[in-house]
């Protein structure tokens, strides 16, 4: 039961999923594609360099999309997001593509998902086209606006906007090399310490 007024945004890849890349570079052995927001901060750096070598390994749409078919979800995630739904509504802000993401809000149960899209060209991935430049933060404050109290997880460096914003933040599972740099952030590494989190938040409401 909804009892006050709060909503929670979390990140997708590493806080209720696997990372997109990095499984893709473990199936074809491009290690180059290994790199993710928690090593580069700037995000079109790192998806031009993306898309740099998907266009030299001649890497499609679908082969990275049959991989994440494969993924599943991060152990404990599912039984997560339920319990969390059953007390609050749930935002996925992720800088994931549309295209990206349909099986894996299959198996959460479809959550409501802020995403961008990429721009396709027979099956070659050519470009992306954001949704808007640092949606997560953006979202956080619409939703403020709009007398919302916000709770928001992430592991990244492209989720410290997002969890500054918010009126709790907390990072889950982040590398130290993220979590370092804003130290007023609590850290979590497991569903349950999140989950408490969240329950503090929800009782000084």
């Amino acid at each position: 039961m909804f009892t006050k007024q709060n909503v929670v945004t979390l990140d997708l890849e590493g806080v209720l999923a696997p990372e997109i890349w990095i499984a893709v570079a473990q199936k074809t052995g491009i290690d180059d594609l290994r790199l993710t927001t928690r090593d580069i901060a700037d995000y079109d750096e790192l998806m031009q360099g993306r898309l740099k070598i998907l266009a030299r390994e001649k890497l499609k749409l679908s082969d990275i999309q049959n991989v994440i078919g494969s993924l599943g979800l991060l152990e404990g995630a599912k039984d997560f997001l339920d319990q969390l739904r059953d007390k609050t509504q749930v935002i996925i802000l992720s800088d994931t593509f549309q295209e990206f993401a349909y099986p894996i809000m299959k198996e959460l149960g479809f959550p409501t998902i802020f995403c961008h899209n990429l721009i396709v060209k027979e099956d070659h991935i050519i470009s992306y086209r954001l949704r808007m430049p640092d949606q997560k933060t953006h979202v956080v404050r619409a939703l403020q606006k709009l007398n919302y109290k916000v709770f928001a997880g992430g592991d990244s460096f492209n989720d410290t906007g997002m969890l500054m914003a918010a009126d709790k933040g907390v990072f889950f599972r982040a590398p130290a090399s993220v979590m370092e740099k804003f130290p007023t952030l609590t850290g979590t590494t497991t569903y349950s310490e999140l989950l408490e989190e969240y329950n503090r938040f929800e009782e000084a409401l």
